[in-house]
């Protein structure tokens, strides 16, 4: 098999994670360590803040971008293929 058959397409959109979405998933974990019984209350109500930061920045800033995008009317390609609508749609899913 040569090198050429053995590479991926990198235009591939299921090859790649969406930056937003995998930011979600990210802070759904930090929050998953706040519901863990096994940490000390405290260190669980420090999860629940840096959640709650985290996402508050994530809606003030990425949110916002994709917002802007969206009413720019540019084409906005991200490799994984999604467009800023869908991003938002898949975000309000999520949250």
């Amino acid at each position: 098999m040569t090198d050429v058959a053995r590479r991926p397409n990198l235009s591939d959109p299921s090859l790649y994670i969406n930056r937003e979405l995998s930011w979600l998933g990210f802070n759904d974990r930090v929050l998953e360590q706040a519901r863990d019984g096994r940490h000390p209350l405290l260190e669980r109500v420090r999860f629940v803040a840096i959640s709650e930061t985290n996402l508050d920045e994530f809606f003030m800033i990425r949110v916002a971008g994709l917002q802007q995008q969206v009413a720019s009317e540019l084409p906005n390609p991200v490799p994984d293929g999604m467009t800023p609508e869908e991003q938002i749609s898949r975000i309000k899913e999520s949250t």
